[in-house]
Formats: structure tokens, C-alpha cells, sequence
């Protein structure tokens, strides 16, 4: 139901803000603009369909390995004691815990197009629980708005474009970005937690929270202590280590049951092309949406109407020119990889600039939270979202807060 409402909202708002600037401005190329857009992004919406096949049908036919290989019954028993008092309504020792795992473990790690596939999984587990196939459960609710906050040790792909576009020191972002996207995690918990009436101040949550902490802290520690330099190659390194280090433990697991691989790999391989398949009107719709709602212009009227705010509050506003990243983040991430790219490449901006660091940091804070929802939700056939929406909004809004301040301490 939410997705319904934002869709009708992007829509209108797009028309109303085109014909404003056709009778007020004359502008007479903004309605074929949009007409265009509405092309483009459905080309674009179907071609990452076809682009997430391929990783869906791999890592699914995977993930039954791991399955039939009893991985997942046994990841299943070492996380029970946190996700059955955060996903009270899943059942002790459920197998769906097992992918459940790895996909957090996989966004954790950066490892955006290797989580997409186990998250799809989860979905498909939760879904078998719920009782009202077209309303999400609540497991459902907590686990997308945790994949949306975007907790992420190593930002890969941001050093990537940094260092591509000539930063002095790519990896500078580094630690901006782990701070901001664990507060907008933490956030995001405690949001879900509260509507859902969950006891964050349980000794096994505080225990397994206080663990993660340390984890971070520890991470932040080494990666402080080396040359920025050599982050990315390290993280790298020893992402696709773990990764194919866990690919490795699933096929010893099954030749130990005396699984035959090949079969398990095809025969969840098959699942994984059809889920691909079942996304893309779902995509699309969304996808569309955003692209006329970018193209009227209406982004940049929010971005202007915020400077004229804060400036008339007297708050410095060095870090508004970054904001196109924020409006873009939570409903398109190539929108706001665009965006990010249009600042570095802005000669009177740039790359090393204060507005470029803020627009990696923003980047690098949360999931696509509208991209997230309408891929999981429509993977199960999910129309009413509940408060979906409303509580990843609310921990993209705590990312962009956080980017924004952590921004200014450590580059301001």
C-alpha cells in the first residue's frame, strides 16, 4: 500500500511541477523530458533484471548446496538466540535464519550483488510463515528495513569511484562512512523495535549488539592504523577470501552428506531465474516512477528550497550542494551515483572538495531503501507494505544526518 501511495505521489508531483515550468517558464521540453524518462527507465528497470539473473540463479543454486549440506541448520542454531527475540515470529532453529545471515553478512562486507540473492531467499522463507500472503509480517518489515539502513564494514565500490576520479587519498571516506551507516542500523533497530514492541534491553540483544561494537571498533582500528592507500586492496582481498571461503565449507558440507553438488546447484539455480523474472514489472513500476519524478525538475526544487532554509537559519550551508545525493538515495541508487559523480566532476566542486567528500559519505550511508522494497516485496508478491517504508525512511533520514555531521568532523 505504501509503494502505491509514494508511485501516485511521484507521479503527480512530476506533472504538477512540469506544467508549472511550461506556463510559468515557457519551458516546452520538459513534458517530452518525461515522456523520454519514462522509456529510459523502463529499459533500465528491465535490463537489472537480466543483469540480477545471472547472480541469482548462481548464488541460490549455492545457497541449496549449503542447504542440503546442513550449513544453514547450523548457522540457523548459532544466531537463534538474537534473531528469535528481534524476529520473535519466526520459529526456533528455522531455516530461514541460515540465508538470513548470509545476506547481512554480504552487505556487511560490500558485497551488494552476492546478499541481493540470499536476502531474495529469506523473503521466500518468511513469506512460507506468513499467514496473509499479501500483507507483510513483521519478521518481513524488521528484516528489509535492517537490509535498507545498509550497515557496511567496507565502502568498495565509493573508493573505487574516488580514486577513478583522481582524490588525493580515496580511502579518506573510509571511516565516515562505517560510523554513519552503523548509526543509521541502529536506528533503524531501535525504530522497527519500537513499533513491534521488542525488548532492545534483553542481556542476549545488548550482548550481541555489544559484540558488534567491538567488531567495529576493531575494524576501525586497523584500518586507522594502516596507509589509506592499501584499504581497498585489503578489504578487497579479503572479501573475496571469506566469500569464496564460504562456498568452499558448503561443498565440503555436502560431499560430507553425500550430496550430489551439481544437482543441488541447479535445482536452486532454477529458483533464482524465476525470482529474477517475477521482479521486473515490479521494478520497473518503481523505476519509472522515480525517473519522471528526477526529470520534472522537482529534485532541484527541493535541493534550492533547503539552502534558502538553512541559510535563512544562519547554518552553514557547504554541504547543500551534496544533498542531490541524499533526495536520490533512498529511491534510485544510479540516481545517486549519478549525482555524486556530477559533484566530482563540477568544476567548482570536485572530487576532494568538502561537497565531495559529503556526497561520498551520503552514498555510502544507507541502502536504496524504494529499490530494496520493491524488489524483496515483489519477489513474495507483497502489495500492503505496512510501515515498511515509513521506518526505512526513518533510518535513511538518520543516515543523512549522520553523514552530514560526521562529515563536518573529520573534513571540515
Amino acid at each position: 500500500m505504501a509503494l502505491n501511495y509514494f508511485w501516485i505521489a511521484f507521479f503527480l508531483i512530476a506533472f504538477v511541477v512540469a506544467l508549472i515550468k511550461l506556463i510559468f517558464f515557457g519551458d516546452t521540453t520538459v513534458f517530452p523530458a518525461i515522456l523520454q524518462s519514462t522509456f529510459d527507465t523502463a529499459k533500465t528497470g528491465f535490463e537489472i533484471s537480466i543483469g540480477l539473473t545471472g547472480a541469482l540463479t548462481l548464488w541460490m543454486g549455492i545457497m541449496k548446496v549449503g542447504e542440503k549440506g546442513g550449513v544453514v541448520a547450523i548457522m540457523s542454531k548459532l544466531i537463534s538466540p538474537l534473531f528469535i527475540r528481534i524476529f520473535p515470529e519466526i520459529p526456533k532453529n528455522h531455516p530461514v535464519f541460515g540465508p538470513m545471515l548470509m545476506n547481512f553478512s554480504m552487505n556487511f562486507l560490500g558485497l551488494d550483488n552476492a546478499a541481493t540473492p540470499m536476502g531474495l531467499k529469506t523473503m521466500e522463507g518468511l513469506q512460507e510463515l506468513n499467514p496473509n500472503k499479501k500483507t507483510a509480517t513483521n519478521a518481513q518489515i524488521m528484516f528489509l528495513v535492517l537490509n535498507t539502513s545498509g550497515l557496511t564494514l567496507i565502502p568498495v565500490s565509493i573508493m573505487a569511484y574516488r580514486a577513478t576520479e583522481g582524490a588525493l587519498n580515496p580511502a579518506d571516506v573510509f571511516i565516515p562512512i562505517l560510523l554513519t551507516t552503523y548509526f543509521s542500523t541502529l536506528i533503524g533497530l531501535i525504530t522497527v523495535a519500537i513499533i513491534q514492541k521488542i525488548n532492545l534491553f534483553n542481556k542476549v540483544i545488548l550482548g550481541y549488539l555489544g559484540s558488534l561494537t567491538l567488531l567495529i571498533s576493531a575494524a576501525l582500528w586497523y584500518f586507522s592504523s594502516i596507509p589509506q592507500e592499501q584499504v581497498s586492496v585489503i578489504s578487497g582481498v579479503a572479501a573475496a577470501i571469506i566469500l569464496l571461503g564460504i562456498v568452499v565449507v558448503f561443498i565440503l558440507m555436502a560431499i560430507r552428506k553425500k550430496v550430489n553438488v551439481y544437482e543441488a546447484l541447479i535445482e536452486g539455480g532454477k529458483d533464482g531465474f524465476n525470482v529474477a523474472i517475477k521482479i521486473i514489472p515490479y521494478l520497473i513500476a518503481i523505476l519509472v516512477a522515480i525517473g519522471m519524478f528526477r526529470t520534472s525538475g522537482a529534485l532541484e526544487f527541493i535541493n534550492n528550497g533547503f539552502r534558502l532554509f538553512f541559510e535563512f537559519l544562519g547554518i552553514n550551508t557547504d554541504f547543500v550542494d551534496a544533498l542531490p545525493v541524499a533526495w536520490m538515495k533512498p529511491l534510485s541508487g544510479s540516481g545517486a551515483r549519478a549525482a555524486m559523480l556530477d559533484i566530482f566532476d563540477n568544476p567548482a566542486l570536485g572530487v576532494d572538495s568538502f561537497a565531495g567528500k559529503v556526497a561520498s559519505v551520503l552514498q555510502g550511508s544507507t541502502e536504496t531503501t524504494f529499490y530494496v522494497l520493491a524488489v524483496y516485496f515483489g519477489a513474495v508478491k507483497i502489495k500492503n507494505t505496512r510501515y515498511a517504508a515509513g521506518a526505512g525512511l526513518v533510518a535513511d533520514f538518520a543516515g543523512i544526518i549522520a553523514a552530514i555531521i560526521i562529515s563536518y568532523i573529520f573534513f571540515h
